[in-house]
């Protein structure tokens, strides 16, 4: 991005952010990041409009520099339209995918159970706003370790659609995976996500909790990697249960195995990172009743969960860490 200053710097990202989030909506953002050259009558029969009207829509996003002239009738992506989504993740996981909590504060500091079972995050903003941050904010980090560690088998924990754990999957080729997540929903994509990059074959999709590996670590035995991104924090309040999943994580991996988890800590110091870790932080704890476990109380829980070696290694992501612990 240009230097600019800040009151333009605002405007800039407030205008790609909105732009973008109709992209999503259109269902035109996935066959955007392909980089591939589009037309406006390509683009218009996916997202089932009149073709006159996605290519105003093409139009503006050309005058935003967001696409690019490919000559003819095709269009591409500009050169940094990966960072631009990046960016505007964070506007759309601030405003879009905590909306209930931003438009009704004092309902949710009056009564905050009554207002829980009201107003409640609409999962798919939480989706996409969250693999936007993810593309450069958390998981180069956790993908370079675990790409590091030339795993033969991979666990996710809280796997989600198991977007990243279907990347890892393609890049390496004799490596088997099981993706767990709670959501039904998940699952089913993570499953059709898998069959059509081709590695359903050597991925395996449980539809568990986490928690469940307190007692039942079956999913996750002779990993050499177990993986888990912003789920630990959910069980937090639940001690002991917390405990019993690392020790089950840590008997289950193979000898030298490793444990990566993806979370973040509570209101973040440092300059870069003060301000998006103080809304996550209060979001968290006043919101969605969750406290962050300050960063010296992660690597405690592995020291005392058994792991030989526990150490941390900071994400872009604004009050992430990656917390890495060796068996």
């Amino acid at each position: 991005m240009s230097s600019v200053s800040s009151p333009e710097t605002a405007a800039d990202l407030a205008a790609v952010a909105a732009l973008l989030e109709m992209a999503d909506r259109l269902g035109i953002v996935p066959l955007l990041e392909r980089g591939e050259p589009v037309t406006a009558a390509e683009l218009a029969v996916a997202a089932q409009v009149p073709e006159e009207g996605m290519a105003g829509f093409m139009s503006t996003l050309v005058a935003a520099a967001l696409l690019v002239p490919a000559g003819g009738k095709e269009f591409k992506v500009a050169d940094d339209f990966a960072d631009r989504i990046y960016q505007a993740g964070y506007l759309t996981w601030s405003l879009r995918a905590n909306q209930p909590y931003v438009e009704h504060p004092a309902e949710f500091l009056r009564d905050p159970a009554g207002a829980a079972a009201l107003y409640q995050r609409n999962g798919r903003e939480v989706a996409v706003s969250s693999r936007w941050i993810g593309s450069q904010g958390f998981y180069p980090a956790a993908t370079e370790t675990i790409l590091a560690a030339q795993p033969k088998r991979i666990a996710d924990l809280g796997a989600g659609a198991a977007g990243l754990l279907i990347d890892l999957l393609g890049r390496l080729p004799k490596t088997t995976g099981v993706a767990l997540d709670m959501s039904a929903g998940a699952c089913q994509e993570a499953a059709r996500a898998a069959r059509a990059a081709g590695v359903g074959d050597r991925l395996d999709v449980v539809e568990r909790p986490i928690q469940s590996i307190a007692d039942d670590p079956t999913p996750v035995e002779g990993a050499d990697v177990i993986h888990a991104g912003f789920v630990f924090h959910d069980i937090v309040k639940e001690g002991d249960v917390f405990d019993r999943v690392l020790r089950q994580c840590r008997d289950a991996l193979r000898p030298g195995g490793i444990m990566a988890i993806t979370d973040a800590v509570p209101y973040a110091p440092a300059e870069r990172e003060r301000r998006f870790s103080a809304l996550f932080t209060y979001l968290h704890a006043g919101f969605m009743n969750v406290e962050l476990p300050p960063e010296e109380d992660w690597l405690d829980r592995f020291r005392q969960a058994g792991f030989d070696q526990a150490r941390r290694v900071p994400h872009r992501f604004p009050g992430g860490r990656l917390f890495i612990a060796t068996k």
